[in-house]
């Protein structure tokens, strides 16, 4: 089993106790309540050892002698018992509510700062990170960060409690305290020695959980390629191997904590079974009353209440920890995309386009693009057309800014896109990918994605999109739920929603990744004839066809991350070998697999 060092062990209390300042300065008030209704839980909790002593004192002994009590007193004594109860009572409801509370705000606060990190780190950061990590970060890392407030305000109120009681005990008997108190020193090494076992396997479970969280995406991601394959016992054996290591160290952790928690509860009862052995020889020999030794005894009960509760606390650390170190690494990742101050002109006509000696490689690889320059009229449309790696949808990508280039600009109206203000691209600029994404809501909520479009508006985009027919034809029309990624329609019906909802927001640079590759060639050529006739657009259209190809106005030529040629379709086709060879390949591959 592997074990941290003395020093991690203190180093993981420190950073516990940091992880908890952050919680206490966020929300101060919140603690403050839970933490005044515990220490009036633990002050009240003492009062019942003061009431139990006095009761035993003028009450319980007495009557031994007598044979008689007051009624009085027997009021009294039940009125004390019953207004510390209720009172008690209040502070425990105090407690907890405000513990409840705190934690969960909390947690909210940090998956909004988590969730907004992702949301500003730049693609590249998000394609080095799994989609399964990223998700155990904004989840379980969370809730194990936050995990030491539900016991925090307890441990701390009842801090209160083990000083008064303590007090008590020093007043009661000094010897019989002092007795009692030895069981400190075994309670310290006790959570010392749990935390230097327990922090390594809650930091191996933490990582577990993110591993076992991105299998089980990727198994629902890819359940078309799993079910067609018949890969369904692997992914499963995949799913299982990753379970079975999160069940282990889970239950070697949970080992761990099932002999540490006895442990915290016998040792004080250890405790009370020395002093009441001691004070019985007290009591004999004159020293002490006995009410002294009940009193003493039961205060050190009370005494290891806080000693667990500290316990539990000390004993949420270390996951605590590993959860808040992993949320960190996201909130300070570095990347953030920088922005500039410039706004674009509000305009009906297409956006100017100028690509400048563009240079982009992924890292570690060499470059996709290199010294790519062409520039694109208002209005106009340029199909880019290159073989497959030639760089056609890193050059989508970088138009959409969603990477900037290592080197070289691309301008709008003049404008390098870095310079542009936070909003003003996507103002804008449209992209719409090859894989179109629909989320599990209807017609409209997937065109609209929430902005205020009337149906007139929407239905205008789906006949540009040449999806207006099929969605009139769904037995909700725009009020149709199109399932999770929309897998209700074919390829060709998603590529055509996504292209609307592109279309409806009227971008003034409209860039098509490959956008209609799953459209029947008929039906492309209507949506580009549409868009030339319907729309003042820029386009920039990645394509493979002749027919959508010869619909552009000038062609790029792609080969190996460079622009190879530009010209009209018909020029290229005439003196580009290499551009004629692929359009021509690529339209006899098509015909033969359709004959």
């Amino acid at each position: 089993m592997a074990r941290s060092s003395p020093s991690s062990t203190r180093a993981t209390t420190w950073d516990g106790l940091k992880v908890l300042g952050v919680a206490i300065r966020r929300e101060p008030w919140i603690f403050a309540v839970s933490t005044i209704g515990s220490a009036l839980f633990g002050a009240l909790t003492v009062a019942d050892a003061w009431v139990l002593g006095w009761s035993t004192d003028h009450v319980l002994l007495p009557y031994f002698d007598d044979g008689h009590v007051g009624a009085g007193l027997l009021v009294a004594v039940a009125a004390l018992f019953v207004g510390v109860a209720l009172l008690r009572a209040v502070g425990i409801v105090a407690r907890r509510l405000g513990a409840g509370v705190m934690q969960y705000r909390m947690q909210a606060h940090t998956r909004r700062e988590v969730t907004r990190r992702y949301l500003e780190l730049p693609l590249a950061w998000h394609h080095q990170h799994p989609t399964g990590q990223l998700l155990s970060n904004a989840n379980s890392d969370v809730e194990a960060a936050w995990s030491p407030i539900a016991p925090l305000p307890m441990a701390v109120g009842t801090i209160v409690m083990m000083v008064i009681a303590v007090v008590q005990m020093f007043a009661a008997d000094l010897v019989l305290a002092l007795v009692g108190l030895l069981v400190f020193p075994a309670v310290i090494l006790a959570n010392l020695a749990y935390q230097r076992f327990a922090s390594p396997l809650m930091t191996r479970a933490q990582q577990l959980r993110a591993e076992l969280s991105e299998v089980a995406h990727e198994s629902f991601d890819g359940a078309l390629v799993v079910k067609t394959l018949g890969r369904e016992t692997e992914e499963t054996a995949r799913f299982a191997a990753k379970a079975d290591q999160l069940r282990d160290v889970n239950i070697r952790a949970g080992r761990i904590r099932a002999a540490f928690d006895p442990a915290m509860a016998a040792l004080p009862n250890l405790g009370v079974l020395v002093v009441l052995i001691v004070g019985v020889a007290r009591v004999g020999g004159g020293s002490t009353e006995a009410g002294d030794v009940v009193t003493v005894a039961y205060l050190l009960t009370i005494v290891s209440f806080p000693i667990r509760s500290i316990g539990w606390l000390l004993g949420e650390f270390p996951r605590s920890v590993v959860g808040w170190r992993r949320v960190t690494a996201v909130l300070e990742a570095e990347g953030s995309t920088a922005y500039g101050g410039a706004s674009l002109a509000v305009a009906r006509t297409g956006a100017a386009l100028d690509v400048r000696d563009v240079a982009f490689a992924y890292d570690g690889s060499p470059p996709v693009l290199d010294g790519v320059t062409f520039d694109v009229a208002s209005g106009r449309t340029t199909a880019v057309v290159g073989a497959t790696a030639a760089g056609k949808s890193t050059l989508a990508t970088l138009l959409a800014r969603l990477v900037d280039p290592d080197s070289g600009a691309i301008a709008i109206d003049g404008t390098d896109l870095r310079d542009l203000a936070p909003g003003e691209l996507a103002r804008a600029v449209a992209t719409v990918p090859q894989t179109a994404f629909l989320f599990d809501d209807t017609v409209r909520g997937n065109v609209t994605l929430g902005a205020d479009f009337s149906d007139e508006e929407v239905w205008a985009a789906l006949r540009i999109a040449q999806a207006a027919e099929f969605v009139d034809a769904l037995p909700q029309r725009l009020d149709t739920r199109l399932g999770e990624r929309g897998t209700s329609l074919s390829g060709g019906q998603r590529q055509r929603i996504s292209l609307a909802r592109a279309l409806i927001r009227r971008p003034r640079l409209l860039v098509l990744d490959d956008a209609t590759s799953a459209v029947d060639p008929e039906v492309e050529q209507r949506i580009l004839a549409g868009l030339r006739e319907t729309s003042d657009s820029t386009l920039v259209v990645v394509a493979y066809r002749k027919a959508t190809i010869g619909l552009a106005d000038e062609v790029v030529h792609l080969h190996e991350g460079r622009v190879a040629d530009r010209g009209t379709h018909a020029q290229l086709l005439e003196r580009d070998a290499d551009y004629a060879r692929l359009v021509n390949a690529y339209e006899a591959e098509h015909e033969g697999a359709g004959a």
